[in-house]
């Protein structure tokens, strides 16, 4: 690799333990930035299953249907499941990722790479 390019280190985005029923924002990407998204990773620490939503809002859009990634996906009791997007999916300033979980026993981390520089 030319000793001029670094390489990209994922980090955490963003992560939650929205309340029952509730959407929420996960991660909002800044102004000026651009993100990838690699993973979203959430976990249910209730006894008992559950279902979970992701959604994806274009420039901090209202919620609407057409913005699920993942709708009433069910999570097994004490499970960890890992919501992976191939070379990721790239947001742009103030895309936000929402996240909606059955309970208040689930929480999301978002795992990626942001990137400055006047978008």
């Amino acid at each position: 690799m030319p000793s001029n390019i670094v390489a990209e280190q994922r980090r955490i985005l963003g992560q939650s333990n929205p309340a029952a029923t509730t959407s929420t924002a996960l991660y909002t990407v800044p102004a000026g930035v651009q993100a990838t998204v690699h993973a979203i990773i959430i976990c249910n620490q209730a006894g008992a299953g559950g279902t979970f939503r992701v959604s994806l809002a274009i420039a901090g859009a209202t919620l609407a249907t057409s913005q699920y990634l993942y709708f009433d996906t069910t999570i097994a009791a004490n499970a960890t499941t890992i919501a992976t997007f191939g070379d990721g999916v790239t947001l742009s300033q103030t895309d936000v990722i929402r996240v909606f979980a059955s309970s208040g026993s689930q929480s999301f981390t978002a795992v990626g790479v942001e990137r400055g520089g006047g978008l």
